[in-house]
């Protein structure tokens, strides 16, 4: 059992717990929203650190020459993704290296397409550096999500710079076939857009999906994409802050390293290197059973509601461990949605009209928790349901 026991986080400076009064208005709510785990991260990893730790002198570090090797094997072994050493660039996080692509391959006013509902942060990451936001929703039909290409191609514009894709995608859970995304890479080829490929959840996929990273199609699509890739939701290890960005083309490279050079966030951490190292070196057994622990998670969820809430919509995803939960036939606003949840069912979630507009009606709910936490929360939910609607 990947989870035995509820392990208790708060007063650890935890921001799904310790934050959960501010965001919530109340701490009286059973945190299910921003995506980490409430499971321990691999026992190796916990070993590697505490290793590191006994060494008593933390300066400044380098990216060894493990760090590399131990990225390249696990692309390649996980994806069949054959990366070069040189492509690879360090960043505190992927939502940073949004913002660093969009400030070193953009100018103000350049547009840039991003793929709603998805990840509030590539919002920000367009709007607040003065660029054009535009939107390119995915198309939804009884609650699967695919991407609208012919409304991609009459949006893109000669001030069309950069596509922000999320793949796998949250959060409708979608991990796109090679079919679609060779589809949306071959319009971008067309038409000189650079891809800005969000794939920090490409290791949690469930069968019989598979995930593929676009750069590891062709050589044509790798020269235009910038990969976003990490452990940190694979091995819940997020606050280390350590991702790899793995671009190809040399020319792309340089600007968004010049970026990461002159704002001197390239050099990375001590312990996310070595969180990093020993996830992609020892973490797959543990990965198996995480991956068996958060599928029965989402079954339990979705038997649930099917059983007890039938109003509420829930389709089961491809990847990630966060569920977009469909409320629409509650006919509720989005400001009485949030609300119910917090108020009278007694659970904090993430707003589904902060993914974007086509995301009112929504919300998401993070299901990587212990079971216990999540009967208790869904009796909540049933309880509240039962009572108001």
């Amino acid at each position: 059992m990947i989870l035995r026991r509820k392990i208790d986080r708060h007063h650890t400076d935890c921001l799904k717990y310790d934050a959960a009064e501010k965001v919530f208005g109340t701490a009286d709510v059973i945190p299910l929203w921003v995506a980490d785990m409430d499971i321990p991260a691999p026992l190796p990893v916990r070993l590697a650190l505490m290793k590191r730790i006994l060494h008593p002198v933390y300066g400044y570090s380098i990216h060894n020459e493990c760090f590399f090797r131990s990225i390249k094997k696990w692309m390649a072994e996980q994806f069949d993704y054959h990366i070069e050493k040189e492509w690879i660039t360090c960043t505190p996080g992927i939502v940073p290296a949004l913002n660093i692509a969009v400030m070193s391959l953009t100018q103000p006013g350049d547009e840039v397409v991003i793929q709603p509902p998805v990840y509030p942060p590539f919002f920000k990451a367009v709007t607040d550096h003065g660029r054009t936001l535009v939107t390119n929703p995915l198309k939804e039909e009884h609650g699967h999500y695919t991407m609208d290409l012919a409304d991609l191609k009459q949006k893109i514009s000669g001030r069309t710079k950069l596509l922000i894709l999320c793949n796998p995608h949250n959060p409708v859970g979608r991990v796109f076939t090679r079919e679609e995304l060779s589809g949306l890479a071959e319009i971008c080829l067309e038409n000189n857009i650079i891809i800005i490929s969000d794939e920090i959840h490409g290791d949690i996929v469930y069968p019989p999906h598979r995930h593929t990273p676009l750069a590891s199609i062709s050589k044509e699509f790798s020269d235009q994409t910038i990969s976003c890739m990490a452990p940190s939701k694979t091995f819940n290890i997020a606050g280390f802050a350590t991702s790899e960005i793995i671009i190809e083309n040399e020319a792309i490279r340089n600007k968004f390293r010049y970026i990461t050079e002159t704002l001197h966030i390239c050099n990375g951490n001590i312990l996310g290197d070595t969180a990093l190292i020993a996830s992609y070196k020892h973490g797959k057994p543990w990965l198996k059973r995480t991956l068996k622990f958060l599928q029965g998670n989402i079954d339990f969820v979705i038997s649930y509601a099917r059983e007890h809430i039938p109003s509420l919509h829930i389709t089961a995803p491809e990847s990630t461990f966060l569920l977009w939960l469909d409320c629409r036939a509650w006919g509720m606003d989005q400001k009485a949605l949030n609300t119910f949840f917090i108020e009278e069912a007694g659970l904090g979630l993430n707003d589904g009209a902060s993914f974007g507009e086509c995301g009112k009606g929504f919300m998401r709910m993070n299901i990587g928790t212990c079971r216990r936490t999540l009967k208790k929360a869904m009796k909540q939910l049933k309880d509240a349901v039962d009572r108001k609607l």
